[in-house]
């Protein structure tokens, strides 16, 4: 590591911060603080016994050395001395504060409508200004990191009895960052212009550690001395837990929980905070050596929890939707991933909309370390049926399938697939889809549930999908005409291939992996409207970034009707190619169906797995070795493409 340099403000006291042309009010200035020099001094402790080699060129700026001058300056001059090789630190402990945005260059990167600004002892500095500063900074080449624990809402109120918020309600008179005088209303001739302010698209080239989100106030409490804030002591209490191999994105978790442990009103934030990205550095420099995951276990206030919830599309799990029967357990898990741990599972116990509170299986985690895991088990939604007739034990074989739950008589579910039976007098039964089309043909009652199960086997598996994955769209699927054009969706988004002269098309598929540095596993599956699926087309293999995978090794791909329906003109078959893309090598086990067929035995099936979908290693790939670069690697990180495709025969 290179030289470290420090910027470290702390304003407790904000006498000098009065309406210049005012009179002040009852208390004589805007409320003052009690912890933020305490936790610049903390702070300093932390990092004077942190650092290594040469050491660390520390500025300290308190109460009235702070103006809006000076923080600049040092931002620039101090600061600005960082070169490659060397990491630039701002912590900042203080007032925030925050007001509509008038100016253009503001307003297209402003969706709340407000600009945010912390409050140095004679004026403001809008965080538009501070990011293009330490944006200045890293520019050099150098690891630039900021922490402030200041808030950006509300005013200088009590919560409760030692809770105090780091806000104050803006004034029009301060002065800010390029007008460093008392200002008039209206907008401000000396303030930087749009060509100073990075651009929207621009990627931040800092990272930030923010004691809260951009709406919520940030608190202190303690007493006498021993006050500090909420966030600055969560944070340096996780870094000294932590030790020195962790990530920002590991010890912001872990600041995290502490702090919501002592008010849920405020939640911390890292940005950027793409997996992969500088969030994933060592703090204060240096590459992570632990693997990268999108999701942290950690310990919080009420119990372990993964910071994955129903917002990622985690699903709550059938037995959760049954209202209370066997709600221990949803069947999601998720792996360890660190390499001293991997394999190490924990089992999700209830969804919330940004977490899982979950349960270690057969293992007990340090309550001090942050884990990264990924997902190794989808509990998949169940299906609702509603039964037109039938006899007692119909509803109960049907209620007895994890994979299905009987409507409840009231109104019907808005989303999630819906399937009803009608009981015919001759006994049989008609398995209707929402629309009230059938799904497959007329079938004996006693096979009513099988098909019930696996036709939502097929849909699951069709409508896979994690859309919060980093992998999105590093991958994607490339439909051609067998030496020829590639054949692009039409207005409802299906790939559409004719027939010519009585012959079904023949196709090219190519799987491309558009990163530039990732090697993923990917595994192409055929999922027909017979309700079958298969992987044949491409079994599953490592692409590497920049290349190409081929389906049938780049044969063509024949579409064609199956012999149970007539080439005739108008008649069509529909194809769903899924690509499943992840880190590592998965299983393809779970993916393949046979098409549904009521002449066919039942499946034997494990009851207690029906609902659950494992991300899980082939049997050969043991911890240690596998085929290809992920070697014996879990999935990991992993995304799901649909492409539909309808062969028809023209009119």
């Amino acid at each position: 590591m290179g030289t470290v340099f420090i910027l470290l403000v702390g304003i407790n006291d904000y006498a000098a911060l009065r309406p210049p042309a005012d009179p002040p009010g009852p208390s004589g200035a805007p409320a003052s603080l009690g912890g933020c020099v305490n936790d610049i001094r903390a702070a300093r402790g932390w990092l004077e016994g942190r650092l290594g080699g040469p050491p660390p060129r520390i500025l300290e700026l308190t109460d009235g050395e702070a103006t809006v001058a000076a923080v600049t300056d040092a931002l620039r001059s101090h600061l600005g001395q960082a070169g490659p090789g060397d990491t630039a630190l701002f912590w900042y402990a203080g007032h925030g504060t925050r007001f509509a945005a008038t100016e253009r260059a503001h307003l297209y990167i402003e969706p709340t409508g407000y600009c945010q600004a912390l409050v140095c002892a004679d004026g403001i500095l809008i965080d538009k200004d501070l990011g293009a500063l330490l944006d200045g900074v890293a520019s050099a080449g150098a690891h630039t990191v900021a922490v402030l624990d200041s808030c950006f809402s509300g005013g200088a109120t009590r919560l409760g009895e030692d809770l105090v918020r780091r806000s104050l309600p803006h004034d029009p008179s301060w002065p800010a960052y390029g007008d460093l005088g008392p200002r008039a209303a209206g907008p401000r001739a000396n303030r930087p212009r749009a060509r100073d302010v990075p651009a929207p698209a621009e990627a931040a080239r800092h990272v930030l550690l923010a004691a809260c989100r951009v709406n919520q106030a940030s608190y202190e409490d303690g007493h006498g001395t021993d006050r500090h804030g909420l966030f600055t002591r969560a944070l340096l209490g996780a870094l000294r837990d932590m030790g020195p191999g962790a990530t920002y994105r590991q010890v912001l978790a872990a600041a995290g929980s502490r702090v919501r442990s002592a008010t849920e009103h405020q939640n911390p934030v890292l940005s950027p905070a793409e997996p992969g990205g500088i969030a994933d550095r060592v703090v204060l420099g240096g590459a992570a050596d632990r693997t990268l995951s999108p999701h942290l276990l950690l310990r919080g206030p009420d119990g372990w929890q993964v910071d994955c919830g129903s917002t990622h599309g985690l699903s709550s799990g059938p037995d959760a939707a049954r209202g209370g029967r066997d709600t221990d357990f949803s069947g999601t898990e998720f792996s360890v991933v660190d390499a001293d741990r991997e394999g190490d599972v924990v089992r999700v116990r209830a969804v919330e909309p940004l977490r899982a509170l979950v349960t270690p299986v057969g293992w007990t985690p340090d309550p001090v370390r942050v884990y990264p895991v990924a997902v190794s088990a989808l509990a998949l939604p169940p299906t609702t049926v509603v039964v037109d007739g039938g006899d007692r034990a119909l509803l109960d074989a049907i209620d007895a399938a994890p994979l299905l739950r009987l409507a409840d008589g009231g109104p019907g579910p808005r989303s999630g697939q819906v399937f009803k039976v009608v009981v015919r007098d001759d006994g049989r039964a008609r398995v209707l889809r929402r629309d009230g089309t059938e799904a497959t043909a007329p079938l004996p009652v006693h096979r009513v549930p099988d098909c019930l199960v696996h036709l939502t086997r097929w849909h699951q598996l069709r409508d896979l999908a994690n859309p919060a994955s980093s992998l999105a769209s590093l991958v994607d699927v490339d439909v051609s005409v067998w030496n020829g054009e590639r054949i692009l969706p039409d207005g409802h988004g299906e790939i559409r291939c004719a027939y010519d002269d009585g012959r079904g098309p023949l196709l090219s598929v190519r799987i491309h992996n558009r990163s530039h540095d990732r090697t993923l596993w990917c595994v192409l599956l055929d999922l027909t409207d017979s309700y079958a699926s298969h992987s044949a087309l491409f079994p599953g293999d490592f692409i590497g970034p920049g290349r190409t995978g081929y389906a049938f090794g780049n044969a063509p791909v024949h579409l064609s009707l199956p012999e149970s329906r007539k080439a005739e003109p108008g008649a069509y078959v529909r194809d769903w190619l899924k690509l499943i893309v992840a880190e590592g090598e998965f299983s393809t086990v779970p993916f393949r169906l046979g098409p549904w067929s009521a002449d066919a035995p039942p499946v034997a099936r494990d009851i207690g797995e029906d609902h659950v979908l494992r991300l899980t290693r082939p049997p050969h790939a043991g911890r240690d070795a596998g085929p290809g670069p992920g070697g014996g690697r879990a999935p990991g990180q992993w995304y799901a493409l649909t492409v539909p495709v309808r062969t028809v025969v023209p009119e």
